[in-house]
């Protein structure tokens, strides 16, 4: 326990300059909840309907103010705001020289986010006890390595395959000693993960140098253009397969990792060799089920490209930008997986059989 809280304490302190170099100020709209909203016919020969709605202030200077403000339906659902009474929604303040006028910016919906977030926790400490507390911190500092470290510096021009492999280092590190420990077996997961990921960076700097992807994969590229152009968006690209395969590849090394530690306690006289292959040939049952999944996840994601393939000539469809960017992350995110099982296994077996009983007696790191 003494060892874990001196892990979170480096993190800590590590974490510090960064927070003062990111000086990002965060503007916060205000929320609100409908109370009323009247239907208008705007006569226009374009199909549009317009919704008066009536609002209360729940947060900001204006709070407990009740306004009224216009929304526009066009009938394209992907741009329409839809709300109802007791629909809480986000508003947009623009301020003037006769005061500030509001606009409906977007439904809150952070409501459900937290119920889930609640469920989840709750699930984890039930199931998992000790070690699911342990993983819920792993997964918390995971977030603020990435929205506090990471994000800022790519923004503030440091190379982004870089930072985004030393991010994945320090979260992986924290996340396999905080639920695995301080020993030979956290230790070769963490080589293992950090042996793939490298791999996995490298592979997606050539997929993307020969297959010359752009790294604009969808609206929010545009609008990050938009406001950075100076940043590398092929870095950015990169960045995000990295981090894409990275929750996988960790499972995987650890689940390999923990094997071999404990076919090794169990029986001793195994020899590096023997855990090799032990930890092989559970690698192979672990690379169907995982590869299959992450094929599946992003899959899930891009179904709805996968629909438009029926309407656009098939050649065509395959070499789009976007399609190519996706299948290519899911194929490297699986490489990843099926090349950390090797990596695992070699370093585990050696480290394992080497160190585990130096280790447990002088209570050092391997």
């Amino acid at each position: 326990m003494l060892k874990r809280m001196i892990l979170l304490f480096i993190f800590i302190i590590c974490m510090l300059p960064v927070q003062a170099v990111s000086n990002l100020d965060l503007h916060i709209d205000p929320i609100a909840v409908v109370k009323e909203t009247k239907y208008v016919d705007t006569g226009d020969n374009v199909v549009q309907t317009k919704q008066l709605v009536t609002v209360k202030i729940l947060s900001g200077k204006h709070k407990d103010e009740i306004i009224e403000l216009e929304n526009v339906l066009t009938g394209n659902p992907y741009y329409d705001i839809n709300v109802k009474p007791n629909t809480k929604v986000i508003l947009h303040e623009d301020v003037t020289e006769d005061g500030s006028v509001f606009s409906i910016s977007d439904i809150k919906r952070s409501d459900t986010l937290l119920w889930l977030a609640l469920l989840f926790c709750g699930l984890l400490i039930y199931v998992g006890k000790k070690k699911g507390v342990y993983s819920l911190v792993s997964i918390g500092l995971s977030v603020i390595i990435i929205t506090n470290c990471m994000s800022p510096l790519i923004l503030l021009g440091v190379n982004p395959v870089v930072i985004s492999l030393l991010a994945c280092i320090i979260s992986t590190a924290l996340t396999m000693y905080l639920v695995g420990g301080l020993n030979a077996k956290s230790t070769s997961a963490v080589i293992g993960t950090v042996l793939s990921l490298i791999f996995a960076a490298m592979l997606s700097g050539l997929t993307i140098l020969t297959a010359h992807l752009t790294g604009f994969t969808g609206e929010y590229s545009m609008f990050l253009y938009s406001s950075h152009p100076e940043l590398s968006f092929v870095g950015i690209t990169i960045s995000a397969m990295i981090l894409a395969t990275l929750g996988a590849v960790m499972d995987v090394a650890m689940s390999i990792s923990s094997t071999i530690n404990e076919i090794y306690i169990t029986d001793k006289t195994k020899t590096v060799k023997e855990l090799f292959i032990s930890g092989m040939n559970v690698g192979r049952d672990i690379i169907g089920t995982m590869a299959n999944t992450l094929i599946l996840v992003y899959l899930g994601g891009s179904l709805p490209l996968l629909l438009l393939a029926g309407n656009v000539d098939l050649n065509k469809f395959i070499n789009l930008n976007q399609v190519v960017t996706e299948i290519a992350s899911a194929l490297i995110g699986s490489i990843a997986i099926v090349i950390c099982v090797p990596f695992t296994a070699l370093v585990a077996s050696a480290f394992i059989h080497k160190y585990s009983k130096k280790a447990e007696s002088e209570n050092l790191i391997i």
